[in-house]
């Protein structure tokens, strides 16, 4: 048996394999962030195509730091009944299930006029929303609501909550020097940027005991001049890991950075040698950093991602945009049909989840029509 479909635990959490679903955003929340029948379907249907571990799309841990409309929730102890259906569902299906948990920072898309988003600096965002700087007190607020989040995820009975500390949300902001103006111990050294991710991982900890995973996803390059970069992504990582963080996965790019850099990015099918878009960061994470790495970032055939476990580029694959035209695509994959995803990295996927309808495969939908003609 391959490599990549071996049992593995992560702070006593068992995996069936080595395959992650990244967090996507799926737009399957009602108004008051809590999820709809058809989310816990979804993720249902994930677990029973034998995804190892998958982590929910990004879910708000307050008001101010929700990014849409249909965005999940886990701001009030209200919303646990509904993802406790969630939780249920999965396990069910012999899955096993991490919450994301995010403040979107300046990214957000649902800022009424008039108001103001919250970040680490002032900036202005392409689609009008205006960022003003948090003050120390909303800083402290905001690490208690991801700790209450955090605990929240643990009583629906999630398996362990991940960090978005990527992609230009507000964590990830603190992070960047291209977001990240300030001069007080929020600003400056990378010690002093990371000074509120740290706080929410160790009042996580505390909260929820030291058998709990606790995980985060960071940038490898924000791709942006003067932003957070790679030599920036080991140092936090050994940072979070003499912290006690359990797993990190990484990733890259921002709502600012140049296209051929986004965190999605629109390709096309390309050649399997052009499939790993972050395999440069995790070579100069693996040289240092014990923690179990996640590596997302273009995969698409079964040879990459056996070859990344193999390689020991990263202890873990993570997919995305794949799972989404084939949530049972690793059940195909272990029953011995290895041919490449179907996904052809088109973003298209991108329009329902905008327009609030909920994530599906465009591209799919598009050939079943045809095909039905």
């Amino acid at each position: 048996m391959s490599e990549i479909f071996e049992s593995t635990t992560i702070n006593g959490l068992t995996l069936k394999n080595r395959f992650v679903r990244s967090a996507t955003f799926e737009a399957m929340a009602d108004d008051n962030g809590s999820c709809k029948t058809e989310l816990v379907d979804l993720l249902a249907e994930l677990a029973r195509g034998d995804v190892g571990l998958i982590i929910t799309g990004f879910t708000y841990v307050n008001l101010i730091g929700r990014s849409r409309l249909t965005q999940t929730g886990v701001h009030t102890d209200e919303l646990i009944p509904e993802l406790t259906k969630l939780t249920t569902a999965v396990h069910q299906e012999g899955g096993k299930i991490v919450m994301q948990v995010m403040h979107a920072g300046c990214n957000s898309f649902i800022i009424p006029e008039g108001h103001y988003a919250l970040g680490a600096s002032p900036i202005k965002m392409p689609q009008g929303c205006e960022c003003r700087e948090m003050t120390k007190a909303e800083i402290s607020e905001t690490v208690a609501d991801f700790v209450k989040a955090a605990v929240r995820a643990k009583k629906s009975g999630f398996d362990g909550v991940q960090l978005h500390g990527a992609h230009g949300y507000l964590l990830s902001q603190f992070l960047s020097p291209f977001y990240n103006k300030r001069t007080d111990e929020y600003g400056g050294s990378l010690e002093n940027r990371a000074r509120i991710v740290l706080g929410c991982l160790k009042g996580i900890r505390s909260a929820v005991g030291n058998d709990y995973p606790i995980m985060i996803k960071v940038n490898s390059d924000d791709y942006l001049e003067g932003g957070f970069n790679k030599e920036d992504m080991v140092q936090l990582a050994a940072i979070l890991e003499s912290e006690g963080i359990d797993a990190i996965e990484l990733s890259g790019g921002t709502h600012l950075s140049p296209e051929q850099y986004l965190f999605s990015r629109k390709t096309g099918i390309v050649p399997e040698e052009k499939e790993l878009y972050f395999a440069e960061a995790a070579g100069l994470y693996k040289q240092k950093i014990k923690v179990p790495l996640m590596l997302v970032g273009g995969i698409r055939s079964f040879s990459v991602a056996e070859r990344v476990i193999k390689e020991g580029l990263a202890d873990y694959v993570s997919l995305c945009r794949p799972l989404i035209r084939e949530p049972h695509l690793i059940h195909r994959w272990q029953s011995g049909d290895t041919q490449r995803a179907a996904c052809i990295s088109c973003n298209e996927c991108f329009t329902p989840v905008r327009s609030g309808q909920g994530i599906y495969c465009v591209a799919e939908a598009k050939l079943r029509r045809k095909q039905a003609e």
